[in-house]
């Protein structure tokens, strides 16, 4: 005889994720998604503890969705007996928001039950989450929510954390915090205290639990290594080395992106579920017995207590799986001693000249809808907060109100202005867009006049393409907007765009133009460098490209087109120190170096473009010492043949 198995799940945000995630994500999720298994008429779920009532009691309330997860052939008393099993495993103190949650105690019921899954749309939700800035600089406030106290009493911490440029300002940290403590009251956890963020954080549960063969194997199919432990509640040896396994986990989960989401660390309990099926499915007759997987397939097993053994198979395991970069051998001190944060333009024009011209070709824009509120928001709250924030040097941010009427004039301009009438507006744009709340109501219409000029590059007049290299630029010092308009992964027309004008005007006639594309191109490159230096150092990456996002193809088309610049440029030794660093930033550490960019940079021949910029007859003489350096770097170390 079966009994049916249901998934209830509910929006822990009550609606306001849909309502605001665009906003606060710069993407659209549909809910925080709660779930708990119903089955013989009863509703089980994890937050404070597992918690069983009759469906739909719980404090829950009522599902926004029902899900049939079929039926399952184990009786009543059976899952009573693992269920009590499990509330050895999942307890309170183990709860963790993001990564051990009602999700993670659901899944493994269902998969005990009918071998069946929680929809990955679920599950997969911290991940999208956390590739946000927002959910980045959200991290730290939950994990100190759900990490154990450290000590009796208060504590101050040593040191701060600073929280990226996204979520600078008090207000999205405070939005942090509350959507942190909501969240987690709402899942049935609670805290006594508002905990301070501190810089780094270790997952406190870096272990999954396995306790069926349907769990173990989807363990194996979503992370490249895995180390598993067997073990039982009667086997001494077990807890003798069990605190070194847990200190493993910690340290090398910690170990960004690759290893952090690459390696998962999982116990089996025998004695738990069907832990003894899924040891009899890999052979595994004693315990303590170590496994080491590697793509799916078991390429070691360790048996008994010999810490320092387990240490070496660990690190040789993630070696395999994560080969260090050839880069990383490599001595490169002018590389290296290359500043990756962002290039900005920030001289101040004569504002009132601006606001005149602005004004000029607003009124000469029949199609311009509404140009009296348009020329009134100008004057009375953008070019004031503009004088007040760069003349005045006054530090306060924009309120609500020149925010948005920065928004909505911009984004009435663009639309309706031509190309040779823009630029007043993207000059005094990119001073703005220096602002996170500017920065914020910006990427719509920056995404729209990128397009539009980069379809129409031909005939684009040159202040408009200096001008709005000069924002682009800009526009890169905002992590949120980098990772918007470089990512890849939001709106597919940014990065296209963007790409296009660079490529485009790289190569343009007129030197200043070309100076300021090299800027742009450095930001683009100091932006990729950022990500991969923080991912083999270890840690989320908040600025910079994370692993997901690489792609080899994009990299082709821009490392040809910095190539073809450095080639053709002899008027601008500016010019061709931004774009050897921003070469050199494409190159180093790139995942597609040996497969793609290394065959590229010799049949580009870009080693001897390098050394014919310091050649004795180059038509452009390049005299700084730091900038001859690193072309002589560049050039020998990575672009060797």
């Amino acid at each position: 005889m079966t009994s049916p198995v249901q998934l209830y799940i509910y929006d822990q945000s009550k609606g306001l994720a849909r309502a605001m995630s665009m906003q606060f994500l710069g993407r659209r999720i549909d809910g925080i998604w709660h779930t708990s298994v119903v089955v013989f008429n009863k509703e089980i779920s994890y937050g404070r503890g597992i918690s069983i009532t009759g469906p739909g009691q719980s404090h829950h309330g009522q599902p926004v969705r029902i899900m049939d997860m079929g039926e399952t052939a184990v009786d009543e008393q059976t899952f009573e007996e693992y269920i009590e099993e499990m509330s050895e495993h999942y307890t309170a103190d183990k709860y963790h928001l993001l990564d051990f949650n009602c999700n993670t105690f659901t899944d493994d019921c269902i998969g005990f039950l009918t071998g069946g899954s929680v929809p990955a749309w679920i599950k997969d939700l911290p991940a999208d989450f956390l590739s946000t800035p927002f959910g980045a600089a959200l991290r730290p406030t939950i994990d100190a929510m759900f990490s154990p106290p450290t000590g009796s009493g208060s504590t101050q911490p040593t040191t701060s954390y600073s929280l990226p440029q996204a979520a600078s300002n008090r207000t999205t940290n405070a939005a942090a915090a509350a959507t942190a403590r909501a969240l987690a009251s709402d899942s049935g956890y609670s805290s006594n205290s508002t905990p301070t963020p501190t810089p780094s954080n270790p997952n406190p549960n870096p272990i999954h639990v396995s306790t069926d063969p349907a769990s173990f194997r989807r363990l194996l199919g979503a992370h490249r290594a895995v180390v598993a432990m067997f073990t039982s509640a009667t086997c001494g040896p077990c807890r003798m080395i069990e605190p070194v396994f847990e200190e493993l986990a910690r340290a090398k989960k910690a170990g960004g992106k690759e290893r952090g989401d690459g390696v998962a660390f999982v116990k089996v309990d025998l004695g738990v579920g069907m832990g003894v099926m899924v040891a009899r499915e890999h052979n595994v007759a004693a315990t303590p017995t170590f496994g080491f997987f590697l793509d799916g397939k078991r390429i070691h097993e360790l048996r008994g207590v010999n810490a320092p053994e387990l240490r070496t198979q660990v690190d040789l395991l993630l070696y395999q799986a994560f080969p260090p970069h050839p880069h990383t051998s490599l001595d490169l001190p002018a590389i290296s001693s290359l500043s990756t944060e962002p290039i900005l333009f920030t001289q101040v024009p004569a504002l009132d000249t601006v606001h005149d011209k602005l004004v000029s070709f607003i009124d000469s824009a029949p199609s311009l809808p509404n140009p009296s509120k348009i020329k009134d928001d100008l004057a009375q709250s953008v070019f004031p907060w503009l004088k007040q924030r760069y003349v005045q040097k006054s530090k306060a941010a924009p309120n609500y109100a020149v925010a948005d009427a920065f928004r909505q004039t911009t984004t009435a301009l663009v639309a309706h202005l031509p190309a040779a009438s823009i630029f007043p507006l993207l000059d005094i744009w990119r001073l703005a867009i220096l602002e996170p709340a500017i920065a914020q109501a910006s990427l719509a219409p920056l995404i729209q006049v990128l397009t539009s000029t980069n379809e129409s590059l031909s005939s684009s007049p040159r202040a408009t393409l200096l001008t709005l290299l000069r924002l682009s630029t800009n526009a890169l010092g905002s992590s949120s907007l980098s990772r918007s308009l470089l990512a890849g992964g939001g709106d597919v027309r940014a990065r296209a765009a963007l790409t296009g004008v660079l490529i485009n005007t790289l190569l343009h006639p007129d030197r200043l133009v070309r100076v300021a594309a090299a800027s742009l191109a450095f930001n683009v490159g100091a932006w990729v460098q950022r990500g991969r230096i923080g991912r083999v150092r270890g840690g989320d990456v908040v600025d910079g490209i994370r692993d997901g996002e690489e792609d080899g193809e994009w990299e082709v088309e821009l490392v040809s087109a910095v190539a073809e610049a450095l080639a053709s440029e002899e008027e601008s030794e500016d010019a061709v120190h931004r774009l050897t660093a921003t070469l050199a930033f494409l190159i180093r550490l790139s995942p597609s170096y040996q497969e793609q960019l290394a065959p590229l940079l010799n049949v580009l021949g870009v080693r001897e473009t390098l050394k014919g910029k310091l050649a004795e007859g180059a038509e452009l003489k390049v005299r700084k010492k730091e900038v001859r350096v690193l072309l002589e770097e560049v050039a020998d170390q990575l672009c060797k043949p």
